[in-house]
């Protein structure tokens, strides 16, 4: 059994940082959208908008990570722990 386990480790540490990294984009994206929308209240509109298509593209990357890598490594790693 704990052959077993030490197999999956490095699977399960794959996992994790594949879920944590998608999470820490969305935070980021997230924060850096409230930067983008204070940023346009203050006045200036063309920084705004860049900024806000910077926090677009962590959501996207944070997306990218989390329907490509961790939901297939997670299908995986659940067949393999039917069989």
């Amino acid at each position: 059994m704990t052959s077993e386990l030490l197999a999956l480790l490095p699977e399960l540490f794959e996992l994790l940082a594949f879920g944590v990294g998608s999470l820490g984009l969305s935070v980021a994206g997230l924060y850096i959208e409230r930067f983008a929308i204070a940023v346009f209240e203050s006045g200036n509109a063309k920084l705004g908008a860049w900024i806000a298509l910077l926090g677009a593209m962590a959501f996207y990357f944070a997306y990218l990570m989390a329907t490509d890598k961790f939901r297939p490594k997670l299908a995986s790693l659940r067949r393999r722990h039917a069989e």
